[in-house]
């Protein structure tokens, strides 16, 4: 993986977000990937679990949120990203996370976790 590549994930992922279903998970995520949501929590383990997982995560597809993100680190099959998230208009919730992933050869990812962190 290089940062466009990376870069285009976290576009894609930004996009799965917004889109109806769970069926382009697959596109993104490997069938036996794992989602970790938080550095103590339970991993989420396969693409069913992970597609059950998001729709109990997100209000619809058609949730108002803004999505921008920084890729901190590449080497390998390992990135890291710096990403903030605003949800609702005006904003109602916001997170900084980071995001550490690592891909399968043909870049779907195969390990997600992140460390969200909200304002005190």
């Amino acid at each position: 993986m290089d940062r466009k590549q990376v870069t285009g994930w976290v576009a894609a992922y930004e996009q799965a977000w917004r889109t109806p279903g769970t069926e382009v998970l697959a596109t993104i995520f490997t069938e036996a990937a794992s989602y970790l949501q938080g550095p103590y929590r339970t991993p989420v383990i396969g693409l069913p679990a992970i597609a059950r997982m998001w729709e109990d995560e997100r209000d619809g597809p058609d949730e108002v949120f803004q999505l921008t993100s920084e890729i901190v680190a590449v080497e390998g099959d390992t990135a890291v990203a710096r990403v903030e998230v605003r949800y609702g208009e005006p904003v109602e919730q916001e997170y900084r996370d980071l995001w550490i992933m690592r891909f399968a050869e043909d870049g779907r990812c195969r390990s997600f976790e992140e460390w969200p962190f909200q304002p005190a």
